[in-house]
């Protein structure tokens, strides 16, 4: 293969048509270019796209074993020059057995020594570098002298003498991360070499051509690719998606082969874009099969304060598949009626639940401290919680010490405390026991997951109602597209007159603890009634206002009435022909069976949201009455800001309750022409 070495062009610093001096055993791949004065020693390997040009500052010199990689630029300032080994002028002298890894610059005037390692993309300028010095990635080392056998660490920047002098000595484990790029490289220039020369290459091509078992071991070594099948996580590390998922944490996925995952060199892997558990395991199995073989790491990062909460390494070369998909806490649909969706997962030893169990389980593997804490009824309407102390531990000390502390206070609230030691700040409150019921999984709160379908006889006495499985849905739905969930309750007297009344504020956004202060603001309030309220904390207004208690009507009430219709429309028709004053469970059942309300999106108008997203409209709304609507004088709604498809739909479903009997129309914008460019009635009176 030719080398494309070339003269110095006539400048006003160079006039001798100096050439490269090539050594016959050296490589210097065909796609690189060297120019000018430039002596290459004996077996240096040249890779592709790097640039060699001592057209203005001259010399260089390339010692003899050294690798220079794909992308590497040598360059010399005209005046400027170091003193080689053999005592004469360079402008860039690179000693022996040196590595320039990819993407490093070197502009002289530059010395680096014999065994150096230069990292990706890093830069030596106006710098001595001596023998043994590793220098890692992204790193700047200019206008300083790097004493022998020193280490830059990845992103530094050395810029004076007092920073160089303070660097640390090489390590054992950074030299072997060194010797095996080099080893690597020089594999490369044999093979190169060997693939000029065809002596070398014939006896290897005949042996693939006719070798049935050199075929078969390339099978097998390749058999790693696809050998995972259906790769899946543990139930702790489903616990630890659900508590991220909870807290509106947005994931990653990070991957590294063993050698990256010893320099800790992670790649990213993308975003996971879905927000429900089934759809992140799914996306989270397609990445596990991608990366079979090597590490992979879920990423936890909180979007407000844009850190990362958690890092957990999922994946590990040579591990048994983790298993992902195993339902281990949903209901095994037999009808046994006991509305517990925990009770068939096989944890028999714990009488925790087993979403319970999985969220300390998550946050001991984060590292958080977890505390105890109690309340008697009259505290907990307070909110003035006893500490009990704080538990270090595995996961099944801190539920032994949370089975002690029940069993010596069965008629208080019990709540655990998941504290961030590094932040100092809560992360998360699970209450695990209310007056008279037990640990967790005796509890309404644990059945809010059950898939049973005899949900609405899992509490036949009033004073403890449960949610049901259409609130459930309303408040995953809510938290998932970032709004606050409140309460309020009103006895029979002011419900006729609309004077709410507001409960103890939920100031959590875990769906559990949602749950649990929801449950029990109905045991509160019972014999009253009690509505849901979605806020939007930001443009502080209610998305959403939802009945889940009416006086009498036990469970059936709960899942039967949305009251944003009714106060804006008193109850009358809700479009469907039917009632929102019925509210005897008997009849059709009108609840909120999708995200926000009865009030839904066609199939026309979820794919005119789509289509206006993905072409990077902004959706707005605009209402009129029928007075309005004749004269054509629409009325703006709250502006939509968000760009997600879940976070605009639930608005605009907010909008279609709230002006319930008008007209409504969506508009799609250009924000940069500031212009419309659709108009689409998507709800008549």
């Amino acid at each position: 293969m030719p080398v494309r070495t070339n003269a110095a062009p006539p400048t006003p610093w160079s006039r001798d048509f100096a050439e490269p001096q090539v050594d016959s055993s050296a490589y210097v791949h065909s796609f690189s270019r060297l120019i000018g004065d430039v002596r290459v020693g004996s077996h240096v390997f040249v890779a592709p796209g790097s640039s060699i040009r001592a057209d203005e500052g001259t010399p260089f010199y390339i010692g003899d074993s050294t690798n220079i990689q794909d992308g590497v630029v040598i360059h010399g300032l005209e005046k400027g020059r170091v003193k080689g080994e053999d005592g004469k002028d360079y402008s860039v002298w690179i000693g022996k057995n040196t590595c320039i890894t990819h993407m490093a610059l070197i502009h002289g005037p530059a010395y680096v020594g014999d065994e150096c390692f230069i990292g990706f993309r890093s830069t030596v300028f106006n710098a001595k570098v001596g023998d043994g010095c590793i220098v890692m990635m992204h790193a700047l080392i200019q206008d300083v002298e790097i004493p022998p056998g020193k280490y830059i660490p990845s992103g530094a920047v050395i810029t004076n003498q007092q920073q160089a002098d303070r660097l640390p000595d090489v390590q054992e484990s950074d030299r072997s991360f060194a010797h095996h790029v080099v080893e690597v490289n020089e594999a490369l220039l044999a093979g190169y070499q060997c693939a000029e020369d065809s002596a070398c290459i014939s006896p290897i091509l005949n042996g693939v051509n006719h070798s049935p078992s050199n075929s078969l071991e390339t099978t097998t070594d390749n058999n790693y690719i696809n050998s995972v099948g259906n790769m899946s996580t543990s139930n702790d590390i489903r616990g630890q998606l659900r508590s991220l998922l909870a807290q509106g944490c947005t994931l990653t996925i990070e991957h590294a082969n063993k050698r990256r995952f010893k320099t800790k060199s992670w790649q990213t892997g993308g975003t996971i874009t879905g927000r429900r558990e089934d759809q992140v395991i799914a996306q989270l199995d397609s990445v596990l099969q991608q990366h079979a073989g090597e590490y992979v790491k879920l990423v936890g990062v909180d979007p407000q304060a844009k850190r990362r909460l958690a890092e957990v390494i999922v994946q590990r070369p040579g591990d048994d598949a983790p298993n992902l998909r195993m339902s281990n806490h949903s209901s095994n649909g037999n009808g046994n009626g006991n509305g517990n969706g925990f009770s068939s997962n096989g944890n028999s030893t714990s009488k925790l639940s087993g979403d319970i169990s999985a969220q300390i389980s998550s946050l001991v593997n984060q590292g958080c401290r977890i505390g105890i804490e109690r309340a008697s009824k009259r505290r907990f309407k307070t909110k003035s919680w006893l500490t009990e102390g704080q538990v270090d531990g595995s996961v099944q000390q801190v539920m032994s010490k949370v089975q002690s502390v029940a069993s010596q206070y069965p008629q208080d609230y019990i709540q655990l405390i998941g504290v961030d030691p590094n932040v100092k700040r809560r992360i998360a409150e699970i209450i695990v026991q209310r007056p008279g019921e037990g640990l967790a999984a005796s509890s309404s709160s644990s059945s809010g997951y059950s898939n049973s379908g005899s949900y609405s006889s899992s509490n036949s006495h009033s004073g403890s109602s449960s949610l049901s499985p259409e609130a459930i849905q309303q408040v995953s739905s809510l938290l998932s597209a970032g709004y606050k969930i409140g309460t309020e309750h009103a006895n029979k007297r002011r419900f006729k007159t609309k004077s709410w009344q507001t409960c103890s504020p939920i100031e959590s956004t875990r769906q559990s603890d949602v749950i649990a202060s929801l449950e029990a603001c109905l045991q509160e309030h019972s014999g009253e009634y009690v509505r849901m309220i979605g806020i939007d904390s930001a443009a502080k207004r209610r998305v959403s206002e939802t009945i889940i208690q009416r006086p009498g009507n036990g469970n059936s009430a709960v899942a039967t009435t949305t009251t944003k219709t009714t106060s804006y429309s008193n109850g009358n028709s809700n479009g469907n022909g039917g009632s929102y004053s019925n509210g005897n469970g008997n009849g059709r059942t009108h609840g909120y069976s999708n995200e926000f309300s009865n009030k839904h999106l066609t199939d026309e108008a979820m794919q005119e949201v789509r289509s206006l997203l993905s072409a990077g409209y902004k959706i707005g709304t605009e209402h009129a009455n029928k007075r309005r609507f004749k004269t054509k004088s629409w009325q703006s709604c709250s502006p939509i800001e968000s760009r997600h498809e879940l976070d605009v739909v639930a608005a605009l479903e907010a909008c279609l309750v709230e002006h319930a009997g008008e007209y409504v129309r969506l508009i799609g914008i250009d924000p940069g022409a500031k212009r419309r460019v659709s108009e689409t009635i998507i709800q008549r009176p």
